[in-house]
């Protein structure tokens, strides 16, 4: 086969950097985007996170519960002419009646960064999926770039050999052999590259996916997931991101936070009750007299109520009041923050969607016109019309042609994800993946009331 049939033959091949044909048990974008939900170490320990956070409400509700303690002594003493042993023990327990509604303010604030941190798993799975989804795409195409480095290469060494014929009968120069062997040096250089660039991408990919890319099997935009414009994406963003949700419930925490300091401005009121029981002994050595006085068994019970009124805290409770204030304003403000971020990134990636869907179409054409192009060139060499020069630099416009087209297919996939996560649908179950979906409720529903235990839910 000739150099310019198999320069032809790589172009019809290999041209679609998302769609030529794999085998059947090449890897699957959805497959490796299940292994990254599943194994990912960062989304692993935003989930330990929540889990941390879920903590949160068993230890506000403490506030509603008893405090139980147990105290006991023992003392021994000796002089010359005695010794005493003495001892007590006894429980003590105590209820918290009134606390200004701070315990009540405390569990609607954790419960409420609950809710945020869950939401911000969310946002958390779908930065991972993407990053996932990117350097899938990211491994395709720097390793069909390293294909076109390859062939390229290969031509190359076809058109040094045929300068070197040339010269040697007489048809060429020595400009026209140097030339081709100056390409070939470099065509050396950048599959190097493109070599190492593939090993970088392979690395990224063994980062998000938690497993090396085999054989990796063509990947589609997500078209049918998307609306229909941009500014239905915009509204769908502002209303469902997780991110802007997150933010929302960190407001409302905050408000909680307000109440709960402003309770410690008013009366506390707390009962307790408590046992307890004491001895003596008195041991006066070569004395037969009865039990010295003092020395027996005493018991004794106590209940009360214990009423404290705050009038002077020397300022602290004034300033953290107004400093929980100022933390509710704040939180405010991230709410505009995250709808701003939220409308640049859906902006961003459509406006990069339906560039790079020109951007391939246009690419295409081209890499067809370069190919006839160079067809044509050498064909005209062939008969001492053009120069080898003129040869390097159509074969040169050809891989430029290439490279672009499959960073352009990229970008066309890699951009409807990126759609998809900034509109805050980048989910498992809208990609219907095949995992086990992490549902947060389940461990806060095991801790939230939990009275006693050290255990985790998972045994730990």
């Amino acid at each position: 086969m000739s150099v310019v049939r198999k320069s032809l033959f790589s172009t019809l091949v290999f041209c679609g950097v998302l769609s030529f044909a794999t085998p059947s048990l090449a890897e699957t974008i959805h497959g490796a985007l299940a292994k990254a939900y599943q194994n990912n170490a960062s989304l692993n320990s935003a989930r330990a996170g929540v889990r941390v956070t879920d903590e949160g409400v068993a230890i506000a509700k403490s506030g509603w519960r008893p405090v139980i303690g147990a105290t006991g002594s023992l003392t021994y003493t000796q002089n010359n002419s005695s010794e005493v042993t003495a001892g007590s023990f006894g429980v003590q327990i105590q209820q918290s009646l009134f606390d200004g509604f701070q315990t009540q303010n405390n569990v609607r604030a954790a419960e409420a960064r609950v809710r945020a941190s869950n939401e911000s798993l969310r946002n958390s799975e779908q930065n991972i999926l993407f990053n996932a989804a990117a350097a899938y795409l990211d491994v395709l195409r720097d390793r069909q770039v390293a294909v076109f480095r390859e062939r390229n290469l290969d031509f190359l060494g076809e058109q040094v050999r045929a300068a070197n014929s040339r010269f040697e009968v007489g048809e060429g120069t020595r400009t026209d052999v140097a030339q081709a062997q100056a390409q070939q040096a470099s065509a050396v250089a950048q599959l190097s590259a493109a070599r190492a660039q593939v090993q970088v991408s392979e690395a990224a990919y063994l980062q998000f996916v938690g497993d090396r890319p085999g054989r990796l099997e063509g990947a589609g935009p997500l078209s049918r997931l998307l609306p229909g414009n941009i500014e239905n994406a915009i509204s769908v963003g502002l209303n469902e991101h997780p991110a802007i949700r997150a933010t929302l419930h960190l407001v409302d925490a905050a408000a909680f936070v307000v109440k709960a300091a402003e309770g410690q401005l008013l009366p506390q009121v707390s009962a307790q009750a408590g046992v307890s029981s004491s001895f003596r002994d008195t041991n006066l050595p070569g004395v037969g007299s009865p039990t010295p006085a003092g020395d027996g068994t005493a018991n004794s019970a106590s209940i009360g109520l214990n009423l404290t009124i705050p009038i002077y805290q020397g300022g602290r409770v004034s300033a953290q009041v107004r400093q929980s204030k100022e933390s509710l304003g704040q939180a405010r403000i991230e709410v505009d923050v995250a709808r701003a971020s939220v409308r640049q990134a859906v902006t961003a990636a459509w406006t990069q969607y339906v560039a790079s869907q020109q951007v391939v179409s246009a690419n295409r054409e081209l890499v067809s016109a370069a190919q006839l192009a160079l067809n044509g060139v050498v064909e005209e060499r062939n008969v001492g019309q053009r120069t080898t020069l003129d040869v390097l630099n159509a074969q040169a416009d050809v891989i430029t042609a290439q490279i672009n087209l499959a960073s352009a297919e990229r970008d066309v996939v890699a951009a409807s994800y990126a759609i998809l996560s900034a509109m805050g649908h980048l989910s498992p179950e809208r990609l219907s993946l095949n995992v086990a979906v992490y549902n947060p409720r389940e461990h806060y529903d095991a801790v939230k009331d939990k009275w006693v235990g050290t255990r985790t839910p998972d045994g730990r």
